[in-house]
């Protein structure tokens, strides 16, 4: 514990001290104040480019820095890229990240059912759960259970890289990366409270204030809550959250902010949410146990984002994040129907404890200059990202689920743990990139080098015995693209990039540690800003291949069969995708997107080669509009909101033996604004929105693993703004 301590102390002090250098440059460098490019939504919020945020008009995401660290028009970007603004948000009120990322071009969610623990998608045919999510342009880890659950109204808004990404975000997977952008503090006094009432008893209250602490002190403050208690459609598992979230931004003047961002979260639902499947069909028995289920997870983060202007040329940014999370859950799994009495179904269980404690630093230099007839924007950084995991893991049983009454509970003794792993990761990357702008031409050229140390140590309780595993991984990543926006406005674009992940463990075959997975990608695409029209158009081709893939097969071992994972995998993802985001000054407001994804085994497990990846439709759609009626009709006040999510066919296994069949959701809104009635009633909103209006659970199956879609949800909310 000491070594760990005196490494993050290292870390800090290493980021204070150039914190602190860039401070004294600046004072003594004497340059006017300069324009310093700070980003500004809707609402004034106040913030530099470098956590992510998004500009934004309605539903047209214009910039963001995610694709480049640094404030980019997404024309200017030669990577497809996308986002979920402010008012998309607003209009679709998400109740999880899913729900948020649902209607973006190459995301595939619902592949594992319904399930509130975890946000686990796929993009471009690839999984996002563990390396795939940031916070704020920092990387957001995760490890065995312990992921960080994200709270919608803590967000600004989501930005979306699509393709490897490791050139300047270090180890990524080959889907891309989600960056959630946190509520920071606004100019402008903003004030509301929200009281929510839906379906499965859910009672939600929310309150979201902003604004200048006073008129004179160039100091900012946001404060967001929740605080919810719900069940949910599988009996014994809740969904109840308390959240805060603090922020604190100080600009004593127009070349430096300074802003602090917190979170707390407490949320405590089931320790599995599964329903019972006996390898052929999904059934209606809820697999689990009520009366052992319990998973409560407690998680926090603190962490600032400092940018600073030293002169014309140059601008110091240095973002960084504490974060740490505690689960604490019970489970119990129904797998086989018992040999005396068919009706009884033999149930297995047990508990886990898990620690996820993060540090993050990112220092950044930027640097704008012209080389003769060529605009350059260079940034270059070092960053760090230190992790520690510690899993404790027991293993019992629980009576059998009784099928005649499967909503009974089952009282249940304590599980002790029979085993703890501890796992320590230290990711150091340097990195540099360099925008060079020719007339209508943009170049991006950049490159990233990381190293990463992983020690890993896993203990038997009963014996003692401890097995240690050390693991070593570097890697050069790189990309490279260019953009030429035409005199109409269509903005083409080609570029090659890569990332690597590595893996920790062993293949216990060979007793060799995994490789990293690598992954490659040529895309080719267009933008189009339509002209006089607030209407954003992208359409993207793309080929990725990723290598060391891994897999579990069953491999003979000295001591008989075991479903172990090998490495020896390599998958190809092609594909189409088209999205269109709009706000017209009619009121209308809309997103659609169309995606086509061939994926294909290239080398894995006997029976797989030339096959499909499990749960990755070829072909995806989706479309959602929002409208607000006239003011001068006689519907004033009146907004109604409909979507639907379309998913076709995709194979339930890698064996490509069973299949999921297509499906449509549907999903809908209506809202009603009282100052159409009166202006004393200004700031007060009621709204309804049902997500899969039609309840549609089909079954689904990811890696030969069935679940059910969730269902039909209701949430009424009634909203005063002032």
């Amino acid at each position: 514990m000491q070594n760990r301590t005196r490494t993050l102390l290292r870390l800090a002090l290493a980021g204070t001290s150039l914190l602190t250098l860039a401070t004294m440059a600046a004072a003594q460098d004497q340059a006017a104040p300069a324009d310093n490019g700070a980003t500004v939504l809707e609402e004034v919020v106040v913030n530099g480019g470098s956590g992510g945020v998004i500009t934004a008009d309605g539903y047209v995401g214009k910039s963001s820095a995610t694709g480049a660290k640094t404030d980019t028009p997404f024309v200017q970007t030669p990577q497809s890229i996308s986002s979920v603004t402010k008012d998309q948000l607003e209009d679709r009120k998400p109740q999880n990240l899913l729900d948020a990322v649902a209607y973006t071009p190459g995301v595939r969610v619902g592949g594992y059912g319904f399930d509130p623990r975890f946000d686990s998608f796929t993009l471009r045919g690839f999984d996002m759960t563990y390396i795939g999510i940031f916070r704020d342009n920092l990387r957001q880890p995760g490890a065995g259970s312990s992921l960080f659950k994200t709270e919608p109204y803590g967000l600004e808004g989501v930005s979306i890289l699509r393709g490897p990404s490791s050139a300047l975000y270090g180890p990524a997977g080959a889907g891309g990366l989600y960056n959630l952008i946190s509520k920071r503090p606004t100019e402008e006094a903003l004030r509301e409270v929200e009281a929510q009432y839906g379906t499965h008893n859910r009672y939600q209250g929310q309150f979201d204030v902003s604004g200048p602490i006073n008129e004179e002190d160039p100091f900012y403050y946001r404060l967001t809550g929740l605080l919810r208690s719900s069940d949910t459609e599988q009996v014994g598992v809740p969904d109840d959250r308390a959240y805060i979230a603090p922020a604190f931004t100080w600009k004593p003047d127009e070349d430096t902010k300074l802003t602090i961002l917190g979170e707390y979260s407490r949320t405590k639902t089931g320790g599995t949410a599964a329903y019972y499947f006996d390898g052929t069909e999904v059934s209606d028995f809820f697999a689990g146990n009520p009366d052992f289920n319990d998973s409560i997870q407690n998680q926090g983060r603190i962490g600032y984002e400092f940018e600073h202007r030293l002169n014309d040329t140059f601008v110091f940014r240095q973002n960084a994040r504490a974060s740490w999370l505690n689960v604490d859950a019970d489970w119990a799994f129904a797998y086989q129907p018992n040999a005396v009495d068919p009706t009884l179904l033999d149930s297995s269980a047990g508990s886990f404890e898990e620690w996820l404690n993060t540090y993050t630093v990112d220092n950044q230099l930027e640097a704008t200059f012209d080389t003769g007839a060529l605009e350059h924007t260079v940034i270059t950084g070092v960053d760090f990202t230190k992790i520690y995991w510690k899993s404790l893991n027991g293993y019992g049983s629980t009576p059998p689920l009784d099928t005649k009454n499967p909503t009974d509970g089952r009282p249940t003794d304590p599980i002790a743990f029979q085993t703890k792993s501890v796992q320590d990761q230290l990711i150091t990357g340097v990195y540099l990139q360099d925008q060079i702008r020719y007339d209508a031409l943009t170049f991006t050229l950049g490159g990233r080098y990381d190293w990463v140390s992983t020690d890993t140590d896993n203990t038997d309780l009963a014996s003692g015995a401890v097995d240690t595993i050390n693991q070593k991984d570097r890697a050069f990543t790189w990309r490279a693209g260019v953009t030429y926006e035409t005199p109409w406005g269509i903005t083409p674009y080609a570029t090659y990039s890569t990332a690597f992940s590595p893996n920790a463990g062993v293949n216990q075959a060979t007793g060799n540690p995994f490789k990293a997975t690598e992954s490659e990608q040529e895309e080719v695409g267009v933008k189009y800003l339509l002209p006089d029209s607030n209407t954003l158009l992208t359409a993207a081709l793309f080929n990725i291949d990723q290598s060391n893939s891994l897999y579990y097969e069953v491999v003979e071992l000295p001591d008989g069969p075991a479903n172990i994972q090998v490495q020896r995998g390599e998958i190809r993802s092609r594909g189409f995708e088209f999205e269109a985001n709009t706000s017209l000054d009619n009121g209308l407001s809309l997103i659609a997107s169309y995606t086509y994804t061939q994926t294909e085994i290239l080398d894995g497990p006997t029976g797989t080669v030339g096959n499909e990846v499990s749960s990755v439709p070829r072909h995806m759609a989706s479309l959602w509009a929002h409208y607000d009626l006239p003011e001068d009709g006689p519907f004033n006040g009146l907004g109604l909101g409909a979507g639907v999510r379309f998913l076709g066919a995709s194979y339930g296994d890698d064996a490509n033996i069973n299949k999921n069949k297509s499906r449509a959701l549907v999903d809908a809104a209506i809202d009603f604004d009282f100052a159409a009635i009166d202006k004393d009633y200004e700031g007060l909103k009621l709204q309804v929105n049902a997500t899969n209006l039609f309840n549609r659970q089909d079954s689904v199956c990811s890696a030969g693993y069935c679940y059910r879609d969730r269902g039909r949800t209701v949430i009424g909310s009634l909203k005063y703004s002032w």
